[in-house]
């Protein structure tokens, strides 16, 4: 077995364990202990940081050499390896919290070049979306494992389904919605539901064209862009404008420049 290969399972382990207590905790109810971050809108639950508890926990026990990089923590753990875990334990909290079951666990592991293996497990629908370096993206689901080849349905921007996501400040939300404004009438239909590793694993399994979205952070992309990489799509930058901070954008070749032309800027 592969280093990447032998990393994936520790990823998928963290994943499926993580995933199962938030699944846990849904079907007891809302969550009691709720706190606010960036903003008002920007909501942690206990849910969340009992998830990145117990996969801290894991990686601790599995691979208690390597860095950890978690959303909830506040802070990053250097290691001795040269390894590095990104990790977020709850990716929708928003929705989790409304009873929405769009959300999941996405567990990644990097190096000096980059992401090396990553898993994204949605225990709402039992799939699980993974992907190493060098090997091909897979979705494992109660039908079974099928590879992932990204959209196809063409290169047609007018019959493209987007998915994005929304900030949670204000300002950037109106900035946003310019963009929104000019992009939907050039493209099928546009959808936001709530968790960027999700659209992304999504995207890679062909259920979105493209996927664009800002203020995203390391944690919520580091598994999902791996896996679409791997499935042929292309990952793009969004450069920073007033009001419109960093951002990504991932699509089939033969549509991420023009939809590049349409979400690039304000």
């Amino acid at each position: 077995m592969s280093e990447a290969d032998a990393l994936l399972e520790v990823a998928v382990e963290a994943a499926r364990m993580a995933g199962a207590l938030l699944a846990e905790r849904a079907r007891h109810g809302a969550e009691r202990e709720v706190a606010s971050k960036s903003s008002p809108t920007d909501l942690v639950s206990e849910a969340d940081l009992a998830s990145e508890r117990a996969i801290r926990a894991l990686l601790g026990k599995r691979r208690p050499q390597d860095g950890f990089v978690g959303e909830e923590g506040g802070r990053s753990e250097e290691g001795e390896s040269g390894l590095s875990w990104v990790v977020d334990p709850l990716d929708g909290t928003v929705n989790f919290l409304f009873g929405i079951p769009q959300w999941c666990v996405s567990v990644a592991v990097r190096d000096g070049r980059g992401t090396v293996a990553g898993a994204v497990y949605d225990s709402n629908r039992d799939e699980l979306f993974t992907a190493t370096r060098d090997g091909a993206p897979t979705l494992q689901s109660p039908a079974g494992v099928a590879a992932l080849a990204g959209p196809r349905r063409g290169g047609d921007l007018a019959t493209a389904m987007v998915a994005t996501g929304l900030a949670y400040d204000a300002s950037v939300r109106r900035a946003q919605a310019t963009v929104l404004e000019r992009l939907a009438p050039r493209v099928r239909d546009i959808r936001r539901f709530g968790s960027a590793a999700l659209d992304l694993t999504w995207t890679a399994a062909g259920r979105y064209d493209a996927y664009f979205e800002r203020t995203v952070k390391q944690w919520d992309i580091a598994a999902g862009a791996l896996i679409c990489e791997r499935a042929g799509l292309r990952l793009l930058e969004l450069p920073v404008h007033e009001d419109l901070p960093w951002g990504i954008l991932v699509a089939p070749p033969a549509l991420s420049e023009g939809l590049l032309e349409l979400v690039g800027g304000p």
